[in-house]
This record gives structure tokens, C-alpha cells and sequence, in this order.
């Protein structure tokens, strides 16, 4: 009996999944993946780990290495970009970037997992050396030599997001003169509810960040390498630029072939199916669906993929799916010098963004009970977000200088089984003063939003 072939296109978080549960949950399946680059499976969001020194080794940095997929009996090529799908005949054409030579190649299942690549701005003097992109091996490699440069010392970094906020950290916590500059209006504008953000803001400048929010790089000056970046708010001296303004799907290759949302996310069914029979598309080129807002939103988390990627491999040979994916919350955390946050689900942005009726709290204490010495004691907070007229939890996050962002994982259990606030209210945690209070930080914050008394 011949095998069946499974072509994945792409080795990252969706990828990897697919292929190891495929070749754990089935016989008889050959099961191929190509990847475009020559690094297999890095993990940029472990870059700043890396950057910090804090990995066993930058080779390390990754979800997997090939010897893994093979050893189950898969294969994987790297430096094979999958450039067009033919799917009358059910193939595809892969080109090898190092000889250029293309070959057709069958299959009788197509996953592609092709992610996001990172936006380049669109101005004058974007190709001058030294601006730099914070994503992949290669870049990696870039960033941590500048950051070990004596003649690196002013850095501007465009973008306050997530990857964003981990250079600013990384390269002011190295010494270096770090500007940040956005169009919106705080750093983690689009993360954070504003109390929140706020406070991450004050805590850059505490570090010596300079801030310019609202601000628009109109272009980037230099000779052969950037020395200004031009925004509409005055010129920033740079040695180094490290843009992160965010990501786009990686599919322009698909125009024409798969049928494409505005945005040139990949379009799929609630099985993930695209238009093409026997091809599927996960990971952070579609849109999954998203509990809270209960419609499809972009939620680019390796979380999500992996979760997609299982999925999508337990029902891959039904003829027709027996349930549709169950939809995914959106959780994540990160450090900003001394504060660390996580959160889940909506927020008042993303809610707007989404069409989506909210109302929003922000509750401010202390971690355990008064009789615990301030030094002893750290200030938390706590910012929900939820519907106004049923009470439902669509999202919130917590942020402290101590590590609370294991709260973090109880409110994505909240928001993914639709908890409301008076459930949420009177949850049942334990208690023990030396880590919280009789009422604990999330109890609190709910009782908060109800207005009921504070204890």
C-alpha cells in the first residue's frame, strides 16, 4: 500500500506541530516540510533571551532541530521555497534557493504554514546599512554583534510592541541611548488597556527611554550607513535602527491560486480549508477564531498555531470534519525592566477593533495583606475588560514589579470559558499571606469592577 504524501510548507511553530503529530498518530503517511531559510525552526520570541545571554546557545533557540522530525521518520528540506501550487494535478513547484533549480512535487494533503514576515517602512533611505530587522537566525546574529559594538551607542527603535519593547530592554539595559518611536500614542497601545500602558510608560523613561509616541518616520538619513531617523516630531541621532512595526502574512505567492482575506490573510473554513480541496492553511497567516470576540481576529502566538496545528492533524482524513476548531483566547507575557505582565484575551483596543461591546476596570493594591511591610509587599494591578450588560470576561492583564503573571493563566481560563465577573468574584483560590490575601488579586479586581465594598 503506498503512502500517503503530506507536504507542510514552512518549519516554524505550525509546521513543527503538524509534522511530529502526524508522524505520532498515523501509519503509512509520508510527511515532508519545506522551509524557505536556512536555519530550521528559530524562535524569534526567545531572541531577547538570546541577546541577554541567557540560552544554552543561539543554536538552541529553536522549536526543533531536523534530526528530530527524522528520527520519527519525516524529512524536512531547508532552503526549499515552495513557490506556486498547481492544484488540478495536486502539486507543488519548490525551487532550491542555493542551485535555483525548481522541481514538481505530489501530494496528496498540503498544509501550509507559511507565517508572517516583518514590515519594512516604505521611506527614503530604508536600504542604508544598519537598520535592522528583530526577527530570525540571521538578524539575531546582526543584532548581537551591534550590541557588543563600542560604536553602537544610539539606538532608535520603531515599533512599541511587544518585540519592540524587548530591544528597547536589551539595549538599554547594555548602556546604550535608546529612543523609541511610534505612531500611536503609548508603548503597548495596542496590548494594553491605557492604565496599563501608562505605567509601562513611565517605567521606560524611568530607564532613560526616550519616548516619541504619535510620532511618523518620514525618512532615515546617512551616507552608507544611518546616522538620523526624520519623524514629524524632529530628528533622532541613530548608530542603529532596529525596526519592529510589525508583521504581515507571507502570501503574496498564493494571489491568484488561494483565496486570500483583505490584509492577505489566508482565507479557511471553521476546519481551517481553504477554497483549494486537500489544501488547509494554519498558524499566523489566517485568522482563528477568537473566543471572546467570537469572530476570526489575528492572534499570531505560537500558542495558537501549535493548538491550530493539532487540531487540523486529528481531523485531516475526515471527509468531513466531526467539529469545528473550538477557537483560541490570545494570551501572552512579557518584561519591560522591572515590571512583568501577561495578558489575555480583549482589551479595550482590540474590542473597538473587533466590533465588539465593552466596558473596562482598573483595580490598584497591594499583593498581601496590610500588616506585610510595603518593602514586603508589592503594588499590583489588575485591568479587565468585559461585556457591559451580561458580564461576561472578554479579556484583561496584570502587571507588578513581583511575578505575577501566572494570574495570567487563570484569566485566559476565565475568558475561555466565558466567566463573568460575579464568577470571577467569588472563585475559589487559596490563601496564605505570605503570597496573597483572603480575597485574592483577581477575586479583588472582579469585586473592584462590581463596585462591590473592598475588603
Amino acid at each position: 500500500m503506498s503512502k500517503q504524501k503530506v507536504i507542510i510548507v514552512g518549519a516554524s511553530h505550525g509546521g513543527h506541530e503538524s509534522a511530529i503529530e502526524l508522524l505520532d498518530q498515523y501509519q503509512n503517511l509520508d510527511v515532508t516540510i519545506y522551509e524557505a531559510g536556512d536555519f530550521v525552526s528559530f524562535m524569534s520570541c526567545g531572541m531577547e533571551l538570546y541577546l541577554k545571554d541567557e540560552v544554552t546557545a543561539k543554536d538552541d533557540v529553536r522549536n526543533f532541530a531536523p534530526a528530530d522530525l527524522e528520527a520519527k521518520g519525516g524529512k524536512i528540506f531547508n532552503n526549499h521555497q515552495v513557490t506556486a501550487i498547481h492544484p488540478e494535478q495536486k502539486t507543488v513547484t519548490v525551487k532550491d534557493t542555493h542551485s535555483g533549480q525548481s522541481e514538481e512535487v505530489d501530494y496528496d494533503k498540503l498544509i501550509l504554514s507559511s507565517g508572517v514576515r516583518p514590515v519594512s517602512l516604505p521611506v527614503e533611505g530604508a536600504d542604508l546599512d544598519y537598520i535592522y530587522l528583530m526577527r530570525g537566525y540571521d538578524w539575531a546574529t546582526k543584532i548581537k554583534e551591534a550590541l557588543e559594538s563600542p560604536a553602537i551607542q544610539d539606538v532608535v527603535v520603531i515599533g512599541a510592541g511587544y518585540i519592540g519593547l524587548e530591544a528597547v530592554d536589551v539595549f538599554a539595559s547594555r548602556g546604550k541611548r535608546v529612543s523609541l518611536v511610534d505612531v500611536i500614542d503609548r508603548p503597548l497601545g495596542t496590548y494594553l488597556n491605557p492604565e496599563l500602558a501608562d505605567l509601562v510608560a513611565e517605567e521606560l523613561k524611568h530607564h532613560d527611554v526616550d519616548l516619541y509616541m504619535n510620532a511618523k518616520v518620514e525618512r532615515f538619513q546617512g551616507a552608507d550607513k544611518v546616522q538620523t531617523v526624520v519623524t514629524d516630531k524632529g530628528e533622532i541621532k541613530a548608530d542603529l535602527v532596529i525596526v519592529a512595526a510589525g508583521v504581515q502574512p507571507n502570501t503574496d505567492w498564493l494571489q491568484g491560486t488561494v483565496d486570500l482575506e483583505p490584509g492577505g490573510f489566508i482565507k479557511v473554513d471553521e476546519y481551517f480549508r481553504t477554497n483549494l480541496s486537500d489544501v488547509y492553511a494554519i498558524g499566523d497567516a489566517v485568522l482563528p477564531l477568537s473566543i471572546p470576540a467570537g469572530k476570526p481576529l489575528p492572534i499570531a502566538l505560537a500558542t495558537t498555531a501549535r493548538r491550530e496545528a493539532q487540531y487540523l492533524v486529528k481531523h485531516l482524513f475526515e471527509a468531513k470534519p466531526s467539529q469545528a476548531f473550538a477557537g483560541v483566547v490570545g494570551s501572552s507575557a512579557l518584561s519591560v525592566f522591572d515590571y512583568h505582565f501577561a495578558t489575555s484575551g480583549l482589551n479595550a483596543f482590540t474590542a473597538e477593533k473587533a466590533g465588539v461591546s465593552y466596558r473596562t476596570s482598573f483595580y490598584h493594591d497591594r499583593l498581601r495583606p496590610a500588616y506585610i511591610p510595603d518593602d514586603h509587599n508589592p503594588e499590583v494591578y489588575v485591568s479587565l475588560t468585559y461585556n457591559p450588560l451580561t458580564h461576561q470576561i472578554l479579556g484583561g492583564a496584570v502587571l507588578s514589579s513581583y511575578d505575577v503573571t501566572a494570574q495570567g493563566n487563570v484569566l485566559a481560563l476565565a475568558v475561555g470559558h466565558k466567566m463573568t465577573l460575579e464568577d470571577l468574584a467569588q472563585a475559589d483560590f487559596f490563601f496564605q499571606p505570605g503570597f496573597d490575601r483572603q480575597w485574592s488579586l483577581l477575586n479583588l479586581a472582579a469585586q473592584h469592577a462590581l463596585d462591590l465594598a473592598p475588603f
